[in-house]
C-alpha cells in the first residue's frame, strides 16, 4: 500500500496529512492534544464508525467462505488473475499444477493496511498534527505499531478460518523491507500472524520494482495456488489498474465492465478505504460526467 496524501475536505481543514510513530521524536515539541476538534470524515468514517466496522467483517466472512468452497472443490483447482502479463496483454492466471503434475499448495494473498490492520494510530497523528506527510515518521510507525494498530474487524476469524481449512496466508504490503521485523511484530500482536519475511511477508523492496506489486505476485505463484486476495486498492489486484492514474474515467470503467468486474467477490475481495489511496485524484469534471450532472431550476421565489 503506498501512501499518499489525505485529500478529503476534513483533513484539509486540519492543514493536511503528515506521519508518526506512536511517540514523538526526542526532536519534536509535543502537540496539544485538541480532542475536541471534529475528526476528518473520512477517518471519522474508517477508523469510528460502525458502518465500517460491518463493513470490513462482511468482507472478511466473503473471502473465508469463497476460498474455503474453492478449496474443497474437486478436481484441479484454479488461481485467481493476478496481475501477471498474459499474451493477450491483460492480468495473467497461473497454474496451479506444479512442473511434476502435483498441485500447488492453496494460498490467499492480502495487503497489510487498512486490509488487515488499521492504521488508527497513524492517521491520530496525521489529524492532529496537520503536518506534511513525512517518509521517516511512516516508517517510525511501521517499526513502532505493534500493540496500538488494531486488526480490520473481521479479519482475525478471518484469516484463522483460511489457516484451520489448510489455506497459507501471504501478506504482500508495500511497507518496506527495513521494517519487517515490525510489521511482523504488528500482525502477531494484532492476532493477525504468523507471518515470515520472504515466505509469507514480502515487502516494497523485496524486488526491483518498487511499490508495484505483479513481481512479488509473480514470485508468490511459483509456489502457490492462490485463490483469493483482498487489498483496499486496485494495486493490490493488479498493477494495471494503477498505471495511469490520473485516467479517472477508464480506471472506473477497467474495473466495472467485462472480466475484471466478474471478479469482484469472486476471488477479488476489496476492503473499503476512503482515508488514502490511488483514487486520490479528479476535478469535478473529470469525477462527473456530463450525462450525470444536475442542477436546480432557477426558484421562482423573489429573493
Amino acid at each position: 500500500m503506498t501512501r499518499f496524501l489525505l485529500l478529503a475536505a476534513g483533513a484539509l481543514a486540519l492543514g493536511g496529512c503528515s506521519a508518526a510513530g506512536p511517540r514523538p521524536s526526542a526532536a519534536s515539541a509535543p502537540v496539544d492534544a485538541g480532542e475536541d476538534r471534529p475528526a476528518p470524515d473520512t477517518m471519522r468514517w474508517l477508523y469510528g464508525s460502525g458502518e465500517a466496522a460491518a463493513a470490513s467483517i462482511q468482507t472478511w466472512r466473503q473471502i473465508a467462505d469463497h476460498a474455503i468452497a474453492v478449496a474443497r472443490r474437486p478436481g484441479i483447482p484454479q488461481s485467481v488473475p493476478q496481475g501477471l502479463p498474459d499474451a493477450a496483454g491483460g492480468i495473467g492466471t497461473p497454474s496451479c499444477e506444479t512442473d511434476d503434475g502435483g498441485i500447488k499448495p492453496l494460498a490467499a494473498v492480502f495487503d497489510v493496511d487498512e486490509t488487515v490492520l488499521l492504521n488508527t494510530g497513524y492517521e491520530y497523528w496525521q489529524a492532529l498534527s496537520g503536518k506534511p506527510f513525512d517518509p521517516a515518521e511512516w516508517a517510525q510507525w511501521s517499526a513502532e505499531g505493534a500493540g496500538i494498530a488494531q486488526p480490520v474487524p473481521g479479519a482475525v476469524t478471518g484469516l484463522r478460518r483460511l489457516r484451520d481449512a489448510g489455506i497459507t496466508v501471504i501478506f504482500n504490503t508495500n511497507r518496506n523491507t527495513q521494517n519487517a521485523a515490525g510489521t511482523v511484530a504488528a500482525l502477531e500482536a494484532a492476532g493477525a500472524g504468523p507471518a515470515v519475511h520472504l515466505e509469507t511477508l514480502f515487502l516494497r523492496g523485496d524486488d526491483a520494482m518498487g511499490g508495484r506489486k505483479d513481481g512479488r505476485r509473480a514470485r508468490i505463484a511459483q509456489s502457490y495456488c492462490v485463490i483469493a486476495m483482498a487489498g483496499d486498492n486496485l494495486g493490490d489486484f493488479a498493477d494495471v489498474f494503477n498505471a495511469d492514474e490520473s485516467a479517472i474515467a477508464a480506471r472506473r470503467a477497467m474495473v466495472a465492465r467485462g472480466t475484471y468486474a466478474q471478479l469482484w467477490g469472486n476471488g477479488w475481495f476489496l476492503m473499503p478505504n476512503p482515508v488514502y489511496g490511488a483514487w486520490q485524484e479528479g476535478t469535478l469534471d473529470e469525477v462527473f460526467p456530463p450525462d450525470a450532472r444536475w442542477q436546480p431550476a432557477p426558484s421562482d421565489i423573489a429573493q
